[in-house]
């Protein structure tokens, strides 16, 4: 009976013994590859529009046509439905201190933004019960709408980290500012300016007082 290694030609492996890291080395590329594209599509698209927005870039408002489900009414909302006023999109949950404290400055930002018929708020709320949202909505008594990013695709089309989070979009559909983290009436009134309108709230109003 001839041996397992007779077919093999002089100086070649046997493929009984042939190393097995070739296999391994495959496997880790895949998983780095995995590993690079997922942060691409989550921590890559907050670096990017960081970035872009620090340099002055003013970069289009990803998913503009992405249309999300109302919170408390029937129907949609899309930002690119808004186009032609400046919006200033929130992202807040009603599980989030933070979101409680900056709420009242929000709710400044909107009413000046509609006096001057300038544009709006529009809170996003995330991984939040609707009906959670709308006993917040008002208890801190929030002036503007809010819609449902049920599968998260516009939070992580803006690289989101957690609630709350907030970008200002010009009536282009442009980022001209962004926070992560509660806002200030300072960076209110800059990001207006930003945005290219006149309204603005009281620079002394400070986060948690009542709106």
């Amino acid at each position: 009976m001839p041996s397992p290694d007779a077919s093999a030609e002089p100086g070649e492996v046997p493929a009984a013994r042939r190393s097995p890291i070739p296999v391994a080395v495959v496997t880790l590329a895949v998983l780095l590859v995995a590993l690079l594209a997922y942060g691409l599509l989550t921590g890559g698209s907050k670096t990017n529009l960081d970035t872009a927005v620090k340099r002055g870039e003013k970069p289009i408002g990803p998913e503009a046509g992405l249309a999300l489900p109302n919170l408390g009414k029937s129907g949609t909302t899309s930002l690119s439905q808004l186009r032609g006023k400046v919006v200033v999109v929130n992202v807040w949950a009603s599980w989030c201190p933070p979101c409680e404290d900056e709420a009242p400055i929000l709710s400044a930002v909107h009413r000046a933004l509609q006096s001057k018929g300038e544009g709006q708020v529009l809170g996003v709320t995330h991984i939040d019960a609707s009906d959670d949202s709308l006993v917040k909505v008002r208890e801190w008594k929030l002036p503007y709408p809010s819609v449902r990013d049920v599968d998260d695709t516009l939070y992580h089309a803006y690289g989101a980290q957690g609630p709350p989070e907030t970008y200002v979009l010009d009536a282009q559909g442009r980022v001209v500012a962004l926070a992560r983290g509660a806002i200030t009436a300072e960076f209110a009134n800059q990001a207006l300016e930003a945005a290219g309108v006149s309204a603005r709230i009281d620079p002394n109003l400070a986060l948690g007082a009542t709106s």
